[in-house]
């Protein structure tokens, strides 16, 4: 249902089941999945590729252009995948021609006044809470948690399960699995509890576990503690935080002993 109040392009592409509230504005290079709800006072714009059973609140605008001075009006888009909830007044800017599109994933949750900037990539399953402020091409991979109002650096990635705390400044690069807090960032753990509510198996957490309590803790640089996991015995997730951390050109957060 189209609300009358509100102004909806006919090029657009609707989906079936589209709730779409008073005073929103929809303009015509837009496409909106099925089951969608669209709340009042929202602006999706021309690029906005939004996936099904997703819900926007009022005040969020998707896909308006990037805030960076290098744009030159190309043809870009802003997508969001399925089942993911928009709050009030979340930003979402499309692509430059670096990345050609902005990406935020399926079943996620941006929370009121998040901002996502242009060529970003955010995963499935990510939770952004409060005043999250990510900048342009970021990658933030499936299963990540960033708690309130932390501000992300452009070009930073962060590891997938990664758990950022509240308030964070986020200048290097955050390694899979991990929590990170204080000024400077840095390493306070892996993040057990929520591997083991996703499924993780015991021995699987013991092994990431062991990898980074020689990369971080035991070892007095970050190089000695990459040496020193070498040669642990092989894992998946072995060969992903090492791969990881050898291809974070940025450098990653601190560890124990800085």
């Amino acid at each position: 249902m189209i609300h009358p109040m509100s102004v909806v392009d006919p090029q657009a592409k609707i989906g079936a089941n589209v709730e779409v509230g008073p005073f929103t504005t929809i303009e015509g290079d837009v496409v909106i999945g099925d089951n969608t709800w669209v709340g009042p006072n929202v602006t999706i714009m021309n690029g906005a590729r939004i996936g099904a059973n997703c819900k926007i609140f009022p005040g969020a605008v998707i896909s308006a252009i990037p805030q960076d001075l290098k744009f030159v009006g190309e043809q870009t888009t802003a997508e969001v995948g399925d089942h993911t909830t928009i709050r009030e007044c979340v930003t979402i800017n499309r692509g430059t021609s670096d990345r050609m599109t902005t990406k935020v994933g399926s079943h996620c949750l941006l929370m009121a006044y998040v901002h996502i900037a242009h060529d970003a990539f955010v995963g499935n399953h990510c939770i952004i809470a409060n005043s999250g402020n990510i900048a342009g091409h970021v990658d933030i991979e499936d299963w990540v948690i960033i708690e309130g109002v932390v501000a992300v650096q452009q070009f930073v990635r962060i590891g997938q399960h990664a758990f950022v705390a509240g308030g964070s400044l986020v200048r290097k690069n955050i390694p899979p699995y991990i929590k990170v807090a204080r000024e400077p960032l840095s390493f306070i753990g892996v993040n057990a509890i929520g591997l083991r509510r996703r499924g993780f198996e015991e021995s699987a957490v013991q092994d990431i576990e062991d990898l980074y309590r020689k990369i971080f803790v035991h070892s007095p640089t970050l190089g000695k503690g990459v040496e020193a996991a070498s040669e642990l015995h092989d894992s998946i997730y072995k060969t992903e935080i090492l791969d990881f951390i050898k291809a974070s050109e940025k450098g990653v957060v601190k560890g124990v002993n800085g």
